[in-house]
């Protein structure tokens, strides 16, 4: 909801993606089958904590974690999530798949912040298992977990808020361009199906030759546009 605000009430109104909006209908179907992913993650999550607990998987992380460490537990984290995403997420645009576990998601014509995790349940077990699997093989210390998990949320919020939320000229700067922006996961809901399939980052869509061909284009036309004077708040 706080995202909701930020975009309607300030000069980001400018920066809103699509000419489409939303309707209360997309807002519903997202918000159940939140509930419904959130669920499958905890069926996933509990059993994988009680394993941990009970000794089934590689052990803990031993040893002072430093801020260091953390920091390049989170960052190998989410670049071995993008890997996970990226593919698992091609494999489920294949036509077998498709209809079965990802169609869901892809209702969502226009994303809301609500969309980001408005998966079937198929999809969710998808990817839940990503950090079953990464708790189970390997050690790594829980606040780097923790952390890692808030970026998670936080940036798959952001690729359905709908609205351009990096800063102008990201698109195509040299280092920051490799980081995903709204725009970019925005492309792939409004009807290309085919590109655009990274979470974190664009190196996979590059490197395999699905990144939108006009993606930096759309960035730059976002971005560029003129602020919308914020409406003054009303008086009691």
């Amino acid at each position: 909801m706080a995202v909701l605000w930020l975009i309607h009430r300030t000069s980001l109104r400018a920066r809103i993606i699509q000419n489409r909006r939303p309707t209360k209908a997309d807002y519903a179907r997202e918000i159940r089958a939140s509930v419904m992913s959130i669920l499958v993650y905890a069926a996933v999550f509990t059993p994988t904590l009680w394993m941990r607990s009970n000794g089934y998987t590689v052990g803990a992380f031993e040893g002072h974690a430093s801020a260091l460490v953390i920091a390049a537990y989170v960052v190998l984290l989410m670049i071995a999530h993008d890997t996970w995403f990226y593919w698992t997420h091609r494999a489920l645009h294949a036509p077998a798949l498709f209809k079965r576990m990802h169609r869901l998601h892809h209702r969502s014509i226009t994303p809301t912040p609500f969309a980001a995790y408005a998966f079937a349940w198929p999809e969710a077990v998808v990817q839940a298992l990503f950090v079953a699997f990464w708790v189970c093989l390997v050690p790594t210390p829980a606040f780097a977990m923790f952390l890692f998990l808030g970026v998670m949320i936080v940036r798959n919020v952001m690729g359905h808020a709908g609205t351009e939320l990096h800063p102008r000229g990201m698109a195509d700067h040299w280092l920051f361009g490799w980081i995903n922006s709204t725009t970019h996961h925005d492309l792939h809901h409004s009807g290309s199906f085919d590109h655009n399939f990274g979470l974190y980052f664009t190196w996979w869509d590059r490197m395999m030759g699905t990144e939108h061909p006009r993606y930096r284009e759309s960035f730059r036309e976002v971005t560029n546009r003129a602020p919308i004077t914020a409406p003054a708040a009303s008086s009691a």
